[in-house]
């Protein structure tokens, strides 16, 4: 297929006017194929003269295709493209029909048939250029039209879209006329599916999911509506653009590849987040942010949308830190930051001090592919954190202020970085120009180290930092409680500008220094020596979960470049992490600690150790949560101590007698987690896992067991799993996934060391014939992540210099190769 080139956009964009996509649709067609007829409405500029352009289509049949009433010959397609040549000045009518193919990739039309009773849903994924795959477009998002929308649908479905739906009878459905909007947000989302709906300030809002799934949306309906009508109104009470389209749809959906996706009217979430098992309230604090965040797109992305792909950010960054914060001010949970500080931050962190940084807002992204790339840690945290930097120096009023002056210039249209740096700049005297070259045009991570020189009652700090950046961070000062020394009190929190102009006195030595204290800005930081001994002893008596967030995300750089040994910070989170109450921190140390560490950064044979201490901790979590005052708690540790397991006896116990003692009771969730566990160990066999199928028939029963076949430690249990990924293109992209995540273990690096020089060559070959998304899950998930020896890395990197994988995968491989180039530093430091 050919990738869309920015200076193509740019031409076609100076030669058309689109001004209207009538899209219809047929999906009773089979379940290979849907047909799709499209009639675009266009205009040729008249100071253009006559001119050539194309139309992007990737049908499985071209049928016909018309120009103003003249038949073109549909054989001229050239793989995704139809030239349209000669054109005149003024009108034209262009007509496409196609037979196009489902998917099972969560790309273009997906299609997915519910195991557990059998019945059918598709929906789109059109992003970024994916429209091809559904109907005929010239596909950039610079032209914008109004859509009109009808589905012939099978006999008992609903179709939803963009905006209202109505059933004209016998199957045929039709949506109300769209404004203004970008290709790739068209959106439809077809079967029986189950429904809540309602109606809050006039609108029609719904919730939707497949129907094995209506119990536990009607479980959490109340939860769901109340999230979504309270950030509603708080994004009312932030823009005075009130809400552009004519409903609002969430629809929870099969196999779905991102977190969810912000169609204008009709937002698509992997239905995960209808959650069948038990749950902690960071799960559903999560879940509330993806709300948030897609509504949030409703305004910075869908009215006001990206001119071209190097400004994703405007899209992302935005709706990131507005998930975050309005969650925060509109909904029950008030912690969002500093989940955001120990998860997405890190996510952010990492991706930016790998070979493949950009800047937030990059200037180089010269096609579609290329674009595609930065949809990562760097588009989404970075640019979030920089935004929550942004509005601590400027103040929330006069960002909100440049927000609504950005809206109110390009409602319905397109915008760029400069465009909405100058609203910005509009509502304050500060030059957010510096900031922008400073924040948005730059790579890497800043390190901002702590000095504390003088006499003890006339002590003063210095903050240096690596990098140009100017950081506006606080500083808290912290002392010993002399009641109890295990607990910190704060002395005073100083507002520090980096660079400073002189040393800032701060009296007596405190006990601890935590720089960017309320994680306002975006940099590692280090530890005084002093400090560091007190936060041995001392960390979870710090007050504010924030601060612990930072102190905790600082420990993990420190492991991660080498200056702080794995071993240290295994001891320092088995001697806080017991005392430890916010639910973000526990999950996301205990994920640092036994994905990274001990899966990746222990030699093997350190490695029974890391588990055994992994596993003493998550049992003082456990024995703490007896009184069955902390559910959520107990729930974290009882699914780490399940994966840090190095025995069979306790585990299979539990899955026995089907719960923990004391709780919880084994839910699917759970009973899965229990028998992947144990295929790694050798402790269950193909029966156990048919038979707990059998019970657990659902989708994510099927993916429970992919993914404890290909993790069973038989030579047998390998190859076919193995056949299953590379071999066969059967695998939806879920079952795909579940598959890559059994398959390798460190407890069976023996047993599947001859597949690691197979694993090149063959995803390379996947990635070609499956396309980008496949791409993705073969270089995130069927990476050998845990071979960390040098073989495999030279094997990549001879991969990246000879083979020319496809761009997505070329992108992951580049990214795993350099943590496992990391791994292996981290390694030889610890043994140094």
């Amino acid at each position: 297929m050919s990738v869309l080139m920015r200076d193509e956009a740019q031409t076609r964009a100076r030669l058309l006017d689109v001004h209207h996509y009538a899209i219809d649709l047929d999906l009773t067609r089979g379940d290979e194929t849907f047909d799709s007829r499209t009639a675009i409405r266009f205009t040729v500029r008249a100071d253009e003269g006559t001119a050539d352009t194309f139309v992007e289509v990737k049908p499985a049949q071209l049928r016909s295709v018309t120009l103003d009433g003249q038949p073109l010959d549909p054989t001229a397609l050239d793989e995704n493209r139809l030239a349209l040549k000669d054109l005149a000045p003024g009108e034209h009518e262009l007509r496409v029909e196609a037979a196009m193919r489902y998917s099972r990739t969560g790309e273009g039309m997906h299609r997915f048939t519910d195991p557990a009773d059998g019945e059918t849903y598709v929906y789109t994924q059109l992003f970024l250029d994916d429209v091809q795959r559904v109907y005929a477009a010239f596909d950039q998002p610079d032209l914008k039209a109004v859509f009109d929308l009808t589905v012939t649908a099978p006999e008992g479905w609903t179709v939803l879209a963009n905006g209202v739906t109505e059933d004209t009878g016998q199957g045929r459905w039709k949506a109300a006329t769209t404004p203004l909007i970008s290709t790739y947000l068209v959106a439809v989302a077809a079967g029986p599916w189950h429904s809540v709906r309602t109606e809050h300030r006039g609108l029609p809002f719904g919730i939707h999911c497949r129907r094995s799934l209506a119990p536990h949306l009607d479980t959490d309906a109340d939860e769901l509506l109340d999230v979504t009508r309270a950030c509603f109104d708080r994004y009312h009470e932030k823009f005075d653009e009130p809400y552009p389209f004519d409903s609002y749809d969430q629809a929870f959906v099969p196999e779905f590849n991102a977190g969810a996706m912000e169609n204008p009217g009709l937002v698509t979430f992997r239905d995960e987040f209808v959650f069948r098992s038990a749950v902690t309230e960071t799960q559903r604090q999560t879940r509330a942010m993806v709300i948030a965040h897609e509504m949030a797109h409703m305004w910075f992305g869908d009215l006001v949308t990206l001119r071209w792909w190097d400004d994703i950010w405007l899209n992302e960054s935005f709706a990131e830190y507005m998930g975050y914060q309005t969650t925060a001010e509109a909904t029950r949970f008030t912690d969002t930051w500093t989940d955001f500080g120990v998860t997405r931050k890190a996510w952010g962190y990492d991706a930016d001090q790998r070979p493949s940084t950009h800047p937030v807002a990059p200037e180089d992204v010269q096609d579609t592919a290329s674009a595609l790339l930065n949809f990562d840690g760097i588009s989404y945290a970075k640019g979030a954190s920089a935004l929550r930097q942004l509005v601590a120096w400027l103040g929330e009023k006069d960002f909100l202020a440049g927000i609504n002056i950005h809206f109110e210039r390009h409602r319905f249209a397109n915008a760029s970085l400069a465009d909405f740096i100058d609203s910005l700049a509009a509502a304050t005297d500060r030059d957010v120009h510096a900031w922008a070259d400073a924040w948005l045009r730059t790579t890497g991570v800043d390190t901002l180290v702590p000095s504390v020189t003088g006499d003890n009652g006339s002590r003063a700090l210095t903050v240096r930092r690596t990098g140009e950046r100017p950081h506006r961070i606080a500083v808290g000062l912290y002392d010993q409680d002399p009641g109890d020394e295990g607990l910190l009190t704060p002395r005073e929190r100083l507002d520090i500008d980096v660079p400073q102009a002189e040393p800032r006195p701060i009296g007596k030595l405190p006990a601890l220094v935590v720089l960017n204290d309320g994680d306002l800005s975006y940099a590692k930081i280090r530890f005084d020596a002093d400090s560091f001994r007190t936060l041995r002893e001392s960390l979870s008596g710090l007050p504010d979960p924030l601060t612990r967030a930072v102190v905790w995300n600082a420990l993990r750089g420190a492991v991660r470049d080498g200056d702080l040994p794995a071993a240290t910070y295994l001891d320092i989170a088995r001697t806080h992490l017991p005392h430890e109450t916010d639910l973000a921190l526990v999950d996301g140390v205990l994920a640092f600690a036994s994905g990274q560490i001990a899966d990746r950064y222990v030699t093997p044979e350190q490695r029974p150790a890391a588990l055994s201490t992994l596993a003493e901790l998550c049992r003082d979590l456990i024995r703490r949560t007896e009184d069955g005052d902390h559910p959520g708690l107990r729930l974290i540790a009882v699914r780490h101590r399940i994966a840090t397991a190095a025995h069979p006896d306790t585990i299979a116990a539990w899955l026995a007698d089907g719960t923990v003692p004391g709780g919880p009771e084994l839910d699917p969730e759970l009973r899965w987690r229990i028998l992947t566990r144990l295929a790694v160990l050798g402790a269950t066999d193909e029966a156990a896992i048919a038979a707990e199928l059998a019970n657990d028939p659902s989708a994510t029963g099927q993916e429970g067991a992919a993914r404890c076949r290909a993790a069973l430690p038989d030579t047998e249990a390998k190859a076919r799993a193995w056949e299953a990924m590379f071999a066969s293109d059967d695998l939806s992209n879920y079952l795909f996934t579940a598959t890559a995540q059994g398959f390798w273990q460190p407890e069976q690096a023996d047993l599947v060391r001859d597949y690691v020089p197979r694993y090149y060559p063959e995803a390379v070959a996947l990635a070609a014939r499956r396309g980008p998304a496949m791409a993705d899950a073969a270089g995130r998930w069927a990476f050998p992540a845990h071979t960390v020896d040098t073989d495999t890395l030279r094997l990549g990197q001879e991969c990246l210099a000879d083979a020319e994988p496809i761009p997505a995968l070329r992108r992951k491989l580049t990214d795993q190769l350099d943590d496992l180039a990391r791994a292996l530093r981290v390694r030889e430091a610890g043994t140094a």
